[in-house]
């Protein structure tokens, strides 16, 4: 089937439905100048072994070594802004049919874009905790200071300060993946956008809608294991696809759909 009759199954199938949720990863942000995890040459871990740099007990052992594979990385995505793709699914989400952003990402570019319901399976740049005292800072001038000098953030106590991001060996937020999993039991709809599906249990999250009847959208340059199971699957650059879907869906009388 060609893209543009893909495009146009999926709008229909956006139209159709009013309870969407949608699952994000690397491969949205891409577009903005992020680079994703695992592509051939690109991805963060083509050259570094993600245990030896973004373990947790790889950053108590040696924290220094973590923040200076992250230094480029913190800059980038600071200075990144939302893309055609993160404003798609904003523009779903005021005509009232997207109910929540789950994602993978940590670069806040979804509410940068104006989503206001997004789970962030993975945590945030936007919080700093000390692993000695555990108190909590917001890590805007904290962050500033770190791109400037590359050096590890220290808090006052003298404990480490570590970024509220999920490292390898954390356990996933609890409360966000549990609203994650409450808004896909209710969902009819789920759109996969910019995600391989290979990291679990976020992996496993579409399972819950599908197993209660919803239907699937996929839009991502790499197979995933749940194509054969979507209602639609689209190989593409998402910052392309999903405006094209949205603007489609907008066209449909009675619907309008800001993208």
């Amino acid at each position: 089937m060609e893209t543009d009759q893909k495009i146009k199954q999926a709008a229909e199938l956006i139209a159709s439905t009013q309870n969407i949720v949608a699952l994000t990863g690397a491969g949205i942000s891409t577009p903005s100048g992020i680079p994703d995890f695992r592509s051939a040459d690109s991805g963060l871990w083509d050259k570094v072994d993600p245990m030896t740099v973004a373990s947790i007990y790889a950053f108590r052992q040696n924290p220094q070594e973590f923040y200076n594979w992250i230094h480029p990385l913190a800059r980038l995505m600071l200075e990144a802004n939302p893309n055609p793709a993160h404003s798609a699914l904003f523009g779903l989400e005021q005509k009232g049919k997207l109910k929540a952003v789950i994602t993978q990402n940590i670069d806040n570019l979804h509410q940068k874009a104006g989503s206001q319901t997004v789970f962030e399976l993975h945590g945030h740049l936007r919080e700093m905790t000390c692993i000695k005292c555990y108190e909590v800072k917001d890590s805007a001038a904290i962050l500033a200071q770190f791109i400037e000098d590359g050096q590890t953030p220290q808090h006052h106590c003298g404990g480490v300060l570590k970024p509220n991001v999920i490292l390898f060996g954390e356990q996933l937020p609890v409360q966000e993946f549990v609203s994650a999993q409450l808004a896909l039991e209710e969902a009819d709809l789920v759109i996969v956008a910019g995600s391989s599906l290979e990291v679990t249990p976020a992996s496993d999250l579409p399972m819950i809608a599908l197993q209660n009847g919803a239907k699937l959208i996929i839009v991502n340059y790499q197979p995933t294991y749940l194509d054969s199971k979507a209602d639609v699957v689209i190989s593409g650059n998402v910052a392309e696809v999903l405006p094209a879907i949205v603007e489609l869906v907008a066209a449909i009388p009675g619907l309008t759909i800001r993208v």
